[in-house]
């Protein structure tokens, strides 16, 4: 983290800070946590990337600019300074109440992150190191070398949120991992088995939350090396045509076409890979299992224990059964699994996924779904959750113990 920011200041917005009817001045208040951010030195056309994120539908972002000025430069009263930003599509959205990361890049480049109070906070809030929750004041946090989180999955995960996307420190090691395959993606099964074997250290038999968070990073380093030289090698071929071009000649259709197709590869393959991964966990425990088994009205939960036979046996008893959805990121899409086994009550859904607001999980529970996630991003959880969290090291002897009734 501390490669790519200085520091980060957070706060909830308030009314004029925003843009109403009642107030129009563009500009955030510019107290002493600002000023350490900023420094005392007056500067125009900040170059700004602005983001609106709520965690239940894509990010939006829009570049624009900020200037940051003494308003009382040369007069002998104390210093006021103001930070002025430029009018678009996020600050239009932003509410009293939101909440305000900005954060100053190694680049000079400053992020302003806009979300709605108790959506995607939890995550920023750990992703920069905040450990107290920002209220009407700002709160600064200096991103420094020795107290910078490290770029773990979590962290990636957030990051590619933003629109950020930082440079693998081991590219040379995954590149000559990945030489095999050219210009072509293999299948998810193909990589998946790459990512475990690249990594024999880890032992889901021993540590089954450490290796499934292990195995999802090194697949997705993998994955985003190989994307990384298919990508260019197709900009590199340019996108113009004949037919159906613009004045210029480009084939603005297949651009974009490509464009989106990037993007579903990206959510398509990440949800095959956490499947794979859980399937390998539960083989290195000795776990009976399901994957994909049909249950009534054609529903497949992703995982089903002990299996498919069991279930439809109505003299099984249902207590000894357990399904496990898998969806390495939640968005509003974890109500999917409650219909998935009606013969089980208490349904349990794993995800990769930081960070999820109270308010979700508290709906979980109320609709009798645990959520299951990996030991290692308990931490980005808020403390009144973490109480309720399963991981898999909770999850695996459940099901043994099931299993061994």
């Amino acid at each position: 983290m501390s490669d790519l920011f200085v520091g980060v200041v957070a706060k909830q917005l308030t009314l004029v800070e925003t843009i109403t009817e009642r107030s129009n001045q563009h500009e955030f208040q510019g107290t002493r946590p600002l000023r350490r951010l900023m420094g005392d030195e007056d500067r125009r056309g900040i170059p700004t990337r602005f983001i609106w994120i709520s965690g239940e539908q894509e990010a939006l972002a829009e570049d624009g600019f900020m200037s940051w000025s003494n308003v009382r430069k040369g007069k002998p009263r104390a210093p006021e300074y103001h930070l002025y930003y430029s009018g678009n599509s996020v600050t239009e959205m932003m509410r009293p109440g939101d909440m305000l990361f900005l954060a100053l890049q190694r680049d000079g480049l400053v992020l302003v992150v806009i979300t709605p109070a108790g959506t995607v906070q939890n995550q920023l809030m750990w992703l920069f190191g905040l450990e107290e929750q920002p209220e009407l004041g700002f709160t600064y946090q200096e991103i420094s070398a020795d107290q910078s989180a490290e770029l773990d999955f979590a962290a990636r995960y957030i990051l590619d949120e933003l629109g950020i996307e930082p440079e693998e420190p081991e590219a040379d090691r995954l590149d000559s991992l990945i030489e095999p395959f050219g210009l072509q993606f293999p299948t998810t099964r193909v990589f998946s088995d790459l990512a475990r074997s690249s990594l024999p250290e880890v032992s889901a038999a021993d540590d089954p939350d450490l290796a499934l968070i292990d195995w999802m990073d090194r697949e997705e380093q993998l994955f985003r090396r190989l994307e990384r030289r298919i990508v260019a090698a197709r900009i590199g071929d340019g996108f113009r045509a004949a037919d159906g071009a613009d004045v210029n000649g480009a084939d603005v259709d297949g651009f974009l076409s490509f464009s989106l197709s990037v993007q579903n590869r990206r959510k398509a393959r990440a949800g095959q890979a956490l499947e794979n991964h859980l399937e390998a966990v539960f083989l290195a425990q000795g776990i009976r299992y399901a994957r994909g088994a049909e249950t009534e009205n054609r529903n497949k939960p992703d995982f089903l224990f002990p299996g498919q036979a069991e279930y439809r046996d109505p003299a099984f008893s249902s207590a000894r059964l357990t399904m496990l959805g898998a969806k390495s990121t939640l968005k509003d899409r974890w109500r999917q699994v409650l219909s998935e086994a009606v013969r089980i009550e208490e349904k349990h859904l794993l995800t990769l996924e930081p960070g999820i607001s109270e308010n979700q999980t508290n709906e979980m529970q109320a609709k009798k779904l645990q959520l299951v996630v990996p030991q290692r991003l308990h931490a980005t959880y808020r403390p009144a959750q973490r109480a309720w969290l399963m991981s898999l090291v909770d999850f695996v002897p459940l099901v043994r113990s099931r299993q061994e009734a």
